[in-house]
């Protein structure tokens, strides 16, 4: 975790914040529904698309059982095309050395595609304690940058922004303001206000959808061309990309980015796919005079000796997200760490341990729809499980809730008392029951708050099976 993490909230009162946005409902229903929606149908047009899964799910696997062997592979092609590569052991050795490539350029500006590496490292706060300026590129980041927020989705930044609200932004923040607030206007005017700084800039910085071993390359996608500019015209290319990222080829880089594509907007191909390889060169009309690769691994080499070490082969498409059902009720910013939604709640432990986080694997109704949507076949659920039994073991668990079940395994495991436990049960529900229904229930707050249960008939199922046994067959 970076040191300018603020105090924030415990997870339920993030949680209950965020349920009580209507405005925020309906910026993540509108997003996430046309993203679901987007993703069934690329995926309804790719017959190959299981095959292509499969595929996929075999790359990242091997990558990760040779990763130090095509780690080393990369660095020796990178460093052979020009590139200098630089290693981090974790989030603030990775901040120290961008911060140093920055202030050894001189550098006053740095504009920057979206990353959330970046942001995973702690990024922003670091360059603004610099002292050098940062301008977010994507324009869904510009719309965060100019709001003082971190992203909310991995894909989309400002998925929890409504049109209404991002126009109320571009007036106060534009120079001049946009004329009107239909998007086409406010895409102008962004551009407007970006395409000076992209000129200017001394450094720019960027993430990596892909770390080519073969060629030393590294690889962007975007459908803005935002990344294309944070690139080219400053004097110095920093790419800040997690060890995992790596593939061993070009071909099987596309492999992967038919199902990262799909899986993240619906499309076939992003409008931009670029491949940088090295600084300029002698005869290049354009490009950076020096290129720094910052390799970080901040908990993944860790991951690969434990059992959530299948959590690396996520190539970030954000589709767990948006099919979930608590992410699309609390949005991003309520699991309170860089990465949200089931992916999120399995990496963020792993960023910033578990007694920090240990409310997020209960985040999730174990339904497996991020499961079943996986691009690369990532057990989600499987994993938030094993981090419940962590927690567990590790007694972070509240003490009630661990009394709870300790009475409730003691009771399960006596069949006699288990079924007085029920008669006694059935019977006291009862007569907290009104009309039918249960509006308010000793140690259950947590459920009778928002909605009243049931009221249970006066007896046991056991009960009501042998009076119906002795009524023989209807």
């Amino acid at each position: 975790m970076h040191t300018h993490d603020a105090a924030k909230p415990p997870f339920k009162q993030r949680v209950s914040a965020a349920l009580a946005d209507r405005t925020l409902k309906l910026a993540i229903d509108r997003t996430t529904g046309n993203a679901e929606r987007k993703r069934a149908a690329a995926v309804a047009a790719f017959p190959e698309f299981e095959a292509a899964r499969a595929r996929g799910k075999a790359i990242k696997d091997h990558v990760i059982a040779n990763l130090a062997h095509y780690l080393e592979m990369f660095e020796r092609n990178a460093a052979a095309s020009g590139a200098q590569v630089h290693w981090a052991a974790d989030d603030a050795e990775a901040r120290a050395i961008v911060t140093r490539i920055c202030l050894e350029a001189k550098a006053k500006r740095v504009t920057r595609s979206k990353s959330m590496l970046g942001e995973e490292i702690g990024l922003p706060h670091a360059l603004a304690d610099a002292g050098i300026e940062r301008v977010e590129t994507d324009l869904a980041e510009h719309i965060i940058q100019l709001a003082g927020e971190a992203p909310s989705h991995i894909v989309w930044p400002a998925m929890h922004r409504t049109r209404e609200q991002v126009a109320e932004l571009f007036h106060a923040a534009h120079h001049p303001p946009p004329e009107a607030d239909d998007p086409a206007t406010m895409v102008r005017s962004a551009r407007r206000q970006l395409r000076a700084k992209f000129l200017s800039a001394d450094v720019g910085i960027s993430g990596a959808n892909f770390l080519v071993a073969d060629t030393g390359a590294t690889c962007t996608v975007t459908n803005e061309g935002n990344a294309e500019l944070t690139t080219t015209p400053p004097r110095v290319h920093i790419v800040t990309a997690g060890i995992e990222k790596i593939v061993p080829s070009t071909a099987h880089a596309f492999a992967l980015l038919r199902l990262l594509v799909r899986s993240a907007t619906g499309g076939e191909l992003t409008q931009y796919t670029t491949f940088h390889c090295g600084p300029k060169r002698t005869g290049d009309a354009d490009g950076p005079e020096q290129m720094h690769i910052v390799l970080v691994d901040n908990g993944r080499t860790r991951m690969l000796a434990d059992e959530f070490r299948e959590m690396l082969r996520c190539i970030r498409c954000g589709a767990c997200m948006n099919h979930c059902v608590v992410y699309r009720q609390i949005g991003g910013h309520a699991y309170g760490g860089t990465y949200p939604g089931p992916m999120g709640s399995v990496l963020t432990p792993v960023l910033d341990g578990l007694a920090a986080s240990r409310d997020l694997p209960h985040a999730c109704t174990m339904n497996g729809r991020c499961a079943e949507v996986c691009p690369v076949g990532i057990p989600v659920p499987t994993l938030l499980r094993a981090w419940r039994t962590r927690s567990w073991r590790e007694r972070l668990e509240p003490g009630t809730l661990r009394l709870g079940l300790g009475v409730w395994a003691q009771v399960a495991r006596r069949p006699a008392l288990y079924r007085l436990g029920s008669r006694i049960g059935v019977r006291v529900l009862r007569l907290f029951g009104r009309g039918g229904w249960i509006a308010s229930l000793p140690l259950a707050g947590g459920w009778t708050a928002y909605r009243d249960l049931p009221r249970p008939p006066g007896r046991t199922f056991m009960e009501q099976y042998r009076a119906q046994h002795k009524k023989g067959p209807r």
